[in-house]
């Protein structure tokens, strides 16, 4: 299952974001969303599998995002263009 978490986080385009239900749903389980969690916090290479484009349902940034935190988590996202409005994205202007 990793495998593919890691594989689907390298079709999202720039400046775009998906949730952890969007990529649990891809796998076939809306209720892997913290499983996918966990996933991204062990991601062995942040260059080849983007985590950091990934928000909670409402947008929110990770608290606990595994390169530097939420700032710079945020800081990745506005790289792309993406507006970061304390510390939450717009999803209807930004979800994959």
């Amino acid at each position: 299952m990793k495998e593919k978490v890691y594989e689907f986080l390298k079709t999202i385009p720039k400046g775009k974001v998906v949730t952890y239900g969007q990529i649990a749903e891809y796998l076939g389980n809306k209720k892997l969303a913290r499983v996918i969690g966990n996933i991204l916090h062990n991601n062995p290479d942040e260059n080849n599998y983007p985590c950091y484009k990934v928000v909670d349902s409402k947008g929110n940034l990770s608290r606990h995002f595994a390169f530097g935190g939420i700032k710079k988590q945020k800081e990745k996202l506005e790289r792309e263009g993406i507006v970061v409005s304390d510390y939450k994205v717009d999803l209807d202007k930004y979800r994959m």
